[in-house]
């Protein structure tokens, strides 16, 4: 006989717990708790699966649908691959919605294309298309939220492409609470799944993400698609970056970097130069020199220091992580003298592109020494290095191709770690501690 037992399930996140509470410690919603009565069953038998040898198994060549668009290409392995499910996140207004329908466009002119929508009508999306200057050619257009609906339309109509705008506004009547929830997205991105696998269409999902950085809520919501994009930046600065998290079909590597214009998302493609177009000559201002993928970025580091206006000093950083800007000025201290215990510091990288990679700790430190004695750093320096505890200059990754990328771009003087060696008409000043890259650097 099947064992009677209760559990209390929150009715947002599905969360379990096996007592009751009034806050629910998974989502931190309050009253959203209930008693649920669930039966245990008993086991039996299960019957052994059956195993398969890869020796047999026939290889199928994948086909793939190139975009038009060579950032989002290269960010998807090259291009979108028939039957995956692509998840495109990113913060409201930022463009996902605009990039997707140019994507589409482009598509529509030799495939079938079904857009679906929930939050415009054809009218609206109509405007959008006039006011970006596209081209439509066989792209059909669904306004509905019932994800059986938009299922049977995909099955009947049978496209190429299908795109959701977004994943938030469908919903399932099997699923007990409101689209948007946790168990709808979950319940509505399975049954999509689902259909792309069946009929051999190539779906992409857009969805919206939440104040902690994840699409509509749960991690577990990236485990059930092929590809995970997340299109990232300030929504009041130009410059969009698309990039890979998870990628069935292709590396996660590679970025794509877009500039947002009144006529729609244009490809940058020379990053470098796009991302140092407005650099002025100030005091603070050093250039570096960044893998993303296979392609080397310069960009512009900018430190601002100030004497702190109350006890205790700010450190504030945007672009660069703020525990990495704290060892750094920790380093600055006590290994080159340079004494900021009285100063506000702000560390800026231009562009709205995360610096992740160790590379950019010299060219950190010089510019907080220069915003510190308020001198102007020479213009065509590009500065490469990793800084240790110890105040030690590191060796960085790829720097050939960094050397190359900086001298492409007309930069004559780069301060480098030792042993550093270029076949490149490139003045290169190698330094072996954190003094001697100041002392370089001020000459």
């Amino acid at each position: 006989m099947a064992k009677i037992r209760k559990i209390f399930v929150c009715s947002k996140c599905d969360a379990q717990f096996p007592k009751w509470q009034g806050r629910c410690t998974e989502c931190g919603d309050w009253g959203t708790i209930s008693e649920q009565v669930v039966s245990a069953k008993e086991k039996t038998s299960v019957p052994m699966a059956k195993t398969i040898s890869f020796n047999d198994v026939k290889s199928e060549t994948v086909i793939r649908y190139a975009t038009g668009i060579g950032e989002f290409d290269r960010v998807l392995g090259g291009s979108l691959a028939s039957s995956s499910v692509v998840l495109l996140g990113g913060d409201p207004g930022i463009g996902k919605s605009t990039l997707v329908l140019q994507t589409a466009a482009n598509l529509s002119k030799d495939k079938r294309v079904v857009y679906v929508s929930g939050e415009e009508s054809p009218e609206q999306v109509k405007q959008r298309i006039e006011r970006l200057g596209l081209a439509v050619g066989n792209l059909e257009f669904v306004i509905e939220t019932d994800i059986d609906v938009v299922s049977a339309t995909l099955e009947g109509t049978q496209p190429q492409i299908a795109v959701i705008d977004s994943i938030q506004t469908l919903s399932s009547q099997e699923v007990a609470s409101q689209a948007g929830s946790v168990q709808q997205i979950k319940a509505t991105t399975s049954k999509l799944v689902e259909v792309a696998k069946k009929n051999n269409i190539t779906i992409i999902i857009i969805g919206h993400v939440t104040k902690q950085g994840a699409v509509a809520g749960p991690r577990t919501l990236e485990h059930l698609v092929d590809t995970v994009l997340y299109l990232e930046g300030d929504r009041y600065q130009s410059f969009r970056i698309l990039r890979a998290i998870k990628n069935r079909f292709g590396g996660t590597d590679e970025i794509g970097v877009f500039e947002m214009k009144e006529d729609g998302m244009k490809e940058v493609t020379n990053p470098s130069e796009a991302f140092l177009r407005d650099r002025a000559k100030v005091a603070g201002s050093v250039v570096t020199c960044i893998m993303e993928g296979s392609r080397p970025f310069l960009i512009e580091v900018q430190a601002l220091v100030t004497k702190a206006s109350f006890g205790y000093p700010q450190r504030k950083s945007a672009g660069f992580d703020y525990k990495r800007l704290q060892l750094l000025l920790a380093v600055l201290s006590k290994r080159a003298g340079v004494y900021l215990g009285d100063k506000d510091i702000h560390v800026n990288v231009v562009g709205g592109v995360k610096v992740k990679e160790p590379t950019a700790d010299l060219a950190v430190c010089l510019a907080i020494v220069s915003a510190l004695k308020n001198i102007t750093l020479d213009g065509g320096l590009v500065v490469l290095g990793e800084v240790g505890l110890g105040g030690e200059v590191r060796s960085v990754l790829q720097i050939e191709k960094k050397l190359e990328e900086a001298s492409k771009l007309g930069f004559k003087k780069i301060i480098t770690p030792m042993g550093t060696r270029s076949k490149k008409e490139i003045a290169i000043y190698p330094v072996k501690d954190l003094k001697e890259a100041i002392r370089e650097a001020f000459v």
